[in-house]
């Protein structure tokens, strides 16, 4: 098995769960896989429709990707920046992400997006609910690589308590039924070097975004 130390599995709010080093031994093929992605589909700081250039570099793959820019919030089934359909989403990252949502107890997840970020030193994702999805009947698995980050877990609206965890390299989030739009972001990155990813984090964040 991937995962079978039921004490790294941590209930952080009803229906979410911390899985602590879930990816640890399969770093290598994950890093080739964004590579490949990254080569055909490249990271941007895309624009937010208030105008804002976001500090966190993204990508996508999979049928379907989330992008912003001065015209909404929206997912596209091709990349705006080559006009191609987004990179194939590799098998490596769906079998994890729904072996994940297995070991949380979320049955047949089926992502068809995948948002890749790219966070550098400094860069941050302020407080916010996932929210332009068609389906919120399956849950969001969320990849942690490279440097760590406090990560803010909060409630289904923006002034309830938080809880802050420390997201380090092979750990994976999975939130979803009670908890699926509660608020959530990252604090700003520290300055720091990873063996295998530099000062970087990366955040894969796999979604069912239509019906």
């Amino acid at each position: 098995m991937l995962f079978s130390d039921d004490e790294n599995m941590i209930e952080i709010a009803p229906d979410a769960f911390l899985l602590k080093g879930f990816l640890l031994g399969n770093s290598k093929v994950l890093l080739q896989s964004l590579n490949n992605i990254f080569s055909l589909s490249p990271l941007r700081n895309m624009e937010t429709p208030g105008g804002y250039r976001m500090s966190v570099a993204m990508s996508n793959c999979g049928e379907w990707g989330w992008v912003t820019d001065k015209t909404g919030y929206r997912y596209t089934n091709s990349d705006p920046v080559t006009n191609k359909p987004w990179q194939p989403m590799p098998g490596i990252f769906r079998q994890l992400a729904q072996d994940a949502a297995e070991r949380a107890g979320f049955l047949g997840f089926e992502p068809d997006a995948c948002l890749i970020n790219r966070y550098a030193v400094g860069a941050k994702m302020s407080l916010h609910q996932d929210k332009d999805e068609a389906n919120f009947s399956q849950p969001i698995v969320s990849f942690s690589l490279g440097l760590p980050c406090i990560f803010d877990f909060g409630g289904a609206i923006r002034e309830a308590p938080k809880i802050a965890l420390t997201l380090e390299h092979g750990d994976v989030l999975v939130w979803g039924g009670k908890s699926r739009l509660n608020y959530h972001g990252v604090r700003t990155i520290k300055a720091g070097e990873h063996p295998l990813l530099g000062p970087y984090r990366f955040n894969l964040t796999f979604r069912r975004s239509q019906k």
